[in-house]
């Protein structure tokens, strides 16, 4: 019964931790927008975005990330054996790649809040895809462990890089016509 909760828990802190990572580089996105207004615009703007970025980074982002880590590991503690499994080695890989992706999130995050604008829109709404690749990687895992095709899971997540670039160039261009879209 104790792993019915602890797995409970992990699993919503999956979710909120991954809500957290979406919405960061949207507000990325806005921020460095911003930084391209006319005063006062701008600076009313830039304030804003700074606040809600602080907010959802420290008080949903990272406490999601730690509660998360905390109930996986209690998770193999319980569940030991599945430190034996190919599945879980390739998912831990992937796991140690999302916290690469927070970190670097947190890195533009810091340079934002000093009114560092060091990316453009556009490579942020590309950034904003990596945690969608991830996490397509890890749910594919954890369901189907060993029934995974690794062929087909290659061709699947390349397919869904380019259909998730493409979305991006054609919202561009959306944008392009109508900047109010």
């Amino acid at each position: 019964m104790l792993y019915a909760y602890i797995k409970s828990l992990h699993l919503i802190f999956v979710v909120t931790w991954f809500a957290g990572l979406f919405y960061i580089p949207r507000l990325f996105i806005y921020h460095i927008e911003a930084t391209q207004k006319p005063s006062p615009d701008k600076e009313i703007l830039s304030g804003q975005l700074k606040l809600m970025t602080k907010r959802l980074w420290y008080i949903i982002t990272w406490p999601s990330a730690i509660l998360c880590t905390v109930f996986a590991i209690w998770l193999l503690i319980l569940m030991p054996g599945w430190l034996q499994q190919p599945w879980m080695h390739v998912k831990l890989a992937f796991v140690v790649l999302l916290f690469g992706y927070h970190l670097k999130c947190h890195q533009i995050f810091k340079q934002l809040q000093r009114d560092e604008v060091k990316y453009t829109s556009r490579s942020m709404r590309i950034w904003n895809e990596v945690a969608t690749l991830i996490l397509f990687a890890v749910v594919f895992l954890v369901i189907l462990k060993n029934a995974f095709n690794w062929i087909y899971g290659v061709i699947g997540m390349v397919v869904l890089a380019i259909l998730l670039m493409l979305g991006i160039r054609l919202y561009k261009r959306i944008q392009d016509k109508n900047p109010n879209a």
